[in-house]
């Protein structure tokens, strides 16, 4: 019997990061020792006080069965008060926030929310592959606006075509930005919010990594701009943050149209997130920053000892104090993807070819800086011996 495939899935390439594992299993299959810097999943634990809330939780009969389609209050509150700690930004639990399995979930989800058919939706690139990925499930258009260096990697809004604004529906942005590392500036925010209103385009901000810094420079929102509510939904999660991807826990916040659309969606697709996780991020929202600070701490010491590798191997890196990735430019005479290929077949290293993530990622690749600082010297040493 033979099976037709949907059109919106023949149009998918391979998701990215799967077909990065496959090549990866390969070579263990054959023997090699692997070090995989590819894909951004912290190897340190989920702080043990978390842990605790979770086991607490399992044990409330109450937890075992559907939860709320829009997430529990208890959570959306502290997500509130969270956000009002952190950025000063005021949310109302009941309307402004929404709970996801995971910011992926409802980043892949939204664009159902307001994309039909001939509408276009604005994705950076290179950038996170599922702002495309959402858009073509949508049955939208995706216009590729590039991220280039002499830009700091921001986007150009004023060289987007006036036709592709007209039929514009969603801009996405990604600050601190995977996976270049670059920041957004306060004046950047404020001229995108004018230009969305200008043009009634809603700005989704991507903003998984707005604690994942090195420096002594916070990112900010852009809920912290004037007026931004008015045309702005963010996504956040507790993945990097608290060490917690396999919980699947993340939210929404911003607009009140925005949110209320997207639980439309969900309530239709799925049944809300686990409460025993909930209850966990609860927990998570109400530590302390000692404990994030002790991560933020390891991550600089990657980064330091990498970055000092890396040069000393010959490569040119793009300096950044924010998320736990390298963006490095392949050597010269490599593509993005012969010069990944050449690190897995000659040096076990497992990187994400810059190309991956849009064609203006050509010409660099991604380290991902979770894993021990040992196996990352030891990379970069093996890189070093390829004498490039």
């Amino acid at each position: 019997m033979k099976f037709t495939l949907a059109e919106r899935i023949k149009k998918l390439p391979p998701y990215l990061f799967a077909e990065i594992d496959r090549k990866k299993q390969e070579k263990i299959d054959q023997g090699v020792d692997v070090i995989d810097l590819g894909v951004g999943d912290p190897d340190m634990p989920t702080p043990e006080p978390i842990v605790e809330a979770a086991k607490k939780a399992l044990e409330k009969p109450e937890n075992h069965r559907y939860p709320s389609y829009v997430g529990m209050m208890a959570f959306r509150e502290a997500v509130a008060r969270w956000y009002k700690k952190r950025f000063g930004v005021e949310l109302d639990p009941s309307q402004e926030v929404i709970t996801l399995i995971g910011s992926k979930e409802g980043i892949a989800h939204f664009p159902l929310a307001f994309v039909d058919k001939g509408d276009v939706v604005i994705c950076p690139d290179p950038a996170y592959p599922v702002y495309s990925i959402g858009t073509l499930f949508a049955g939208g258009e995706v216009y590729k606006v590039p991220l280039l260096e002499k830009n700091n990697f921001l986007p150009d809004i004023d060289s987007i075509p006036e036709e592709v604004v007209k039929r514009a529906k969603i801009i996405w942005i990604n600050y601190p930005n995977n996976p270049t590392s670059a920041k957004a500036t306060k004046d950047f925010y404020k001229r995108l919010v004018d230009w969305a209103k200008k043009n009634n385009i809603i700005i989704a901000s991507d903003f998984a990594y707005s604690e994942i810094y090195t420096g002594e420079e916070k990112p900010i929102s852009i809920l912290e701009i004037e007026g931004a509510k008015d045309v702005v939904i963010e996504f956040h999660s507790l993945s990097k943050t608290y060490n917690m991807t396999g919980w699947r826990i993340g939210m929404a916040v911003g607009n009140r149209e925005l949110i209320s659309a997207l639980g439309k969606v969900k309530t239709n697709i799925d049944s809300g997130q686990f409460q025993v996780v909930q209850e966990a991020g609860i927990v998570a929202l109400e530590l302390g920053e000692d404990v994030v600070d002790g991560i933020r701490k390891t991550y600089k010491e990657r980064k330091k000892a990498m970055i000092e590798a890396l040069e000393s191997a010959g490569l040119e890196i793009y300096k950044s104090d924010f998320t736990f990735y390298l963006w490095i430019k392949v050597p010269e005479g490599f593509t993005s993807a012969q010069f990944v290929a050449k690190l897995l077949d000659e040096a076990g290293i497992v990187c994400t070819p810059g190309n991956g993530f849009g064609e203006y990622g050509e010409g660099y690749f991604r380290i991902s800086l979770t894993v021990p600082t040992d196996r990352l010297l030891e990379a970069a040493e093996r890189i070093s011996r390829l004498k490039l």
